[in-house]
């Protein structure tokens, strides 16, 4: 394997899987890996048959953040990592997901890899995984997304516990803080953020996408933006053969077979 590390995907039915593959390192982000990570987000979304992202990482750890000496250069030359044609990971422009990620974490988590979990939509961490979003000891503002979406999910104080010291949070804190949605036993992440991913693959995907867009829309312009657009969206939706699968599926006490149509 290069020093430059990779990302690599897998498209398993419904399941679009994006493994961040440099163990050596403590998966830490090279410049080729950012955009590669980009690359895979834009294969995920412009998979019409992928229907949920599940994000993890090989080896004992999810990431050791950035690799600041391969990244240094490029930051201080205040070129951007990511192409902007390119769906971006941290969701701080478009183009982004309209899709749901589920993320599986284990091991150290710094920095980077604290801001994408952030931007994704569900994260299932292990018991003994530990946090640090360290950037103020190295002489930087945390870029990706944690000023804003530490503050949004935990509230200002404990945010800010976090974001200016740099110090090390246990999983439970990251629990308690709204950062991670559940924890599991050692060894067993990646295994319950699958069937996390399959529970929402099993429902009908165009209602799945439009529930997400409306939440993050309400979270972004407020509710008074989501609300306009529910009963043009609802309307839509009605019209879907997915709404008639839903009926049928009702009426005879079974699961619906979507379709995305």
């Amino acid at each position: 394997m290069s020093d430059e590390g990779r990302i690599h995907s897998v498209h398993d039915g419904t399941i679009f899987e994006i493994c961040i593959d440099r163990p050596t390192k403590r998966n830490g982000f090279t410049p080729h890996m950012m955009r590669a990570l980009a690359e895979a987000y834009t294969a995920f979304e412009a998979d019409d048959e992928a229907r949920v992202g599940l994000l993890w990482a090989e080896g004992e750890h999810f990431t050791g953040g950035l690799d600041l000496p391969k990244m240094a250069p490029i930051m201080q030359r205040g070129e951007r990592l990511v192409p902007e044609s390119l769906v971006d990971p941290f969701g701080l422009r478009e183009p982004r997901l309209t899709k749901p990620m589920v993320v599986a974490v284990q091991g150290w988590c710094l920095t980077l890899g604290i801001e994408v979990m952030l931007a994704a939509d569900i994260v299932i961490a292990e018991e003994t995984a530990r946090f640090t979003q360290i950037e103020v000891q190295r002489g930087l503002m945390a870029s990706g997304g944690a000023t804003i979406r530490m503050a949004e999910r935990a509230g200002w104080g404990n945010a800010m516990r976090w974001l200016l010291t740099g110090d090390v949070f246990e999983a439970d804190e990251a629990l308690r803080l709204g950062f991670v949605q559940e924890l599991t036993p050692t060894g067993q992440a990646r295994v319950r953020a699958r069937e996390v991913a399959e529970r929402i693959a099993a429902q009908a995907p165009l209602a799945v996408r439009a529930s997400l867009l409306n939440a993050r829309l309400a979270f972004e312009q407020g509710p008074a933006a989501a609300i306009a657009k529910i009963y043009d969206v609802q309307t839509r939706l009605a019209a879907s053969e997915d709404l008639q699968e839903g009926v049928r599926a009702f009426i005879e006490r079974r699961p619906g077979n979507f379709t995305g149509r």
